[in-house]
């Protein structure tokens, strides 16, 4: 593509060269006007990658978001025109979420504390875990209760959607693990035991590798993570190696089950007969999170912003195409947060070396997690803040201050746009990734 397929006769110009996140050039470096901004530059990836419809995307010069033209971010930023610019381009969501800015249903049921809640795959429902030994299921649409599921005997620390939506796990202080039929709120058999001490996570195989959904990975204090067959309704490996408490675990898009415990280690696991594949040391103190930058499309399966129900033949295609254009020509990233107060970047599947080291927090990392497009990281730390990291090369960003107590989760809107976190000063934020400033403050939360 010449100078005057861009614009002829614009005047200035400047000599870019556009790359994708993981670095791979969209051609070679060209001329483009210095008043082209990121309406024009759209349009260049747009005819680049021969799309057959309009994409949207937005632009990086440095982690910069590219927001005016580029002449004047030159000027601005005092970078030479002599030099090459390099241009990050990303795509965006095709959809865009609303943000929240309201309270728009307290929804009483639940006699003790909530610990723990999840959408379902399609969004319709919410599962709900709780202090007071029940899960129950509301409609979203309706914002009203479903049902009431009454099974476990303590208290309910987690709970986890099958890909495909068909089924609900939960699991207990006490160590056991209830199915749920989510349709009719009812325990599909007896609960599920074999873990000594409270389960702290459950991670389901992604519908890509198959389909219907059977097999889910739990991990527990009792330092063992534990493959379960639904159908079978019983545990049919068992994963031992770590020395102390498993407190996170996540089955991969490429097949391998990661568990971070507080023996300072992640280990993967292949899950045919439950073998250690390879171990990752880094950290100095307890991991207490995992996260991978596929995981929304792992756990959505084949539900996408169209609201589309595929039949079970074309299910797990549908998933296997958005895994694969989540993933992209890229490895699978990981990222884990740590009591050290550092996070690592990984390439499991390439290394045992961390990629990057990621430090700033002032106090333990709490949480992590991949935004929907795999872009960012966010991490949530005592130390009061959130962070934002680039989720490719670990770079750090930026970091969101308006907390006045330990941050303890962050989640992302399903459009990469906005991030939200929940802190212990009883408030929750909503982030705006464009421009990192506050978008709303959401009180209403006693405690």
């Amino acid at each position: 593509m010449t100078m005057d397929t861009v614009d002829a006769g614009m005047g200035k110009t400047v000599m870019c060269l556009l790359t994708d996140p993981e670095g791979t050039n969209l051609g070679s470096a060209m001329y483009i006007p210095q008043n082209a901004g990121p309406l024009q530059l759209t349009q260049l990836v747009n005819n680049f990658l021969n799309n057959e419809e309009m994409l949207p995307y937005s632009f990086y010069v440095s982690d910069e978001e590219l927001l005016v033209p580029v002449g004047t971010y030159l000027e601005k930023n005092k970078v030479s025109v002599e030099k090459v610019l390099t241009i990050v381009y990303q795509q965006q969501a095709v959809f865009r979420i609303r943000p929240v800015n309201r309270c728009s249903q307290t929804i009483a049921g639940h006699e003790e504390a909530v610990l723990c809640v999840s959408f379902s795959p399609d969004g319709k429902q919410l599962a709900s875990g709780s202090g007071d030994t029940t899960v129950r299921l509301w409609d979203l649409y309706t914002e009203t209760p479903l049902f009431t599921c009454k099974g476990h005997k303590n208290w309910v620390l987690t709970v986890a959607w099958s890909p495909d939506g068909k089924h609900l796990v939960s699991g207990s202080k006490s160590g056991e693990i209830c199915c749920w039929n989510p349709k009719k709120g009812e325990l599909e058999g007896s609960p599920l035991t074999g873990h000594k001490k409270w389960i702290t996570g459950i991670s389901w195989e992604p519908v890509h590798l198959s389909s219907p959904c059977r097999r889910f990975v739990t991990s527990s204090k009792d330092g063992d993570a534990r493959i379960w067959d639904i159908t079978l309704k019983k545990s049919i490996i068992c994963l031992s190696g770590h020395t102390l408490a498993v407190t996170c675990v996540k089955w991969g898009g490429d097949g391998i089950i990661y568990t971070g415990s507080q023996d300072c280690t992640i280990k993967m696991w292949e899950t045919t007969q439950g073998k250690l594949i390879r171990e990752l040391k880094g950290h100095g103190h307890w991991i207490n999170s995992l996260a991978l930058s596929t995981e929304y499309v792992l756990r959505t399966g084949a539900f996408d912003h169209n609201g589309r129900q595929y039949p079970p033949n074309e299910e797990k295609q549908k998933a296997l195409q958005r895994y694969n254009q989540a993933k992209g020509d890229a490895p699978e990233r990981l990222v884990s947060g740590s009591d050290d107060f550092t996070m690592f970047l990984w390439e499991p599947s390439v290394s045992k070396q961390s990629k990057k080291r990621l430090t700033g927090h002032q106090q333990l990392v709490n949480h992590v997690y991949f935004s929907p497009d795999g872009k960012w990281i966010a991490s949530a730390s005592f130390d009061k803040s959130v962070r934002l990291w680039n989720g490719v090369t670990g770079q750090f960003v930026t970091a969101f201050r308006g907390h006045v107590g330990p941050v303890y989760q962050v989640s992302w809107s399903a459009d990469s746009r906005m991030l939200l976190s929940g802190s212990k000063d009883s408030t929750l934020k909503i982030w705006e990734i464009r421009t990192k400033k506050l978008k709303q403050d959401l009180p209403g939360h006693f405690r």
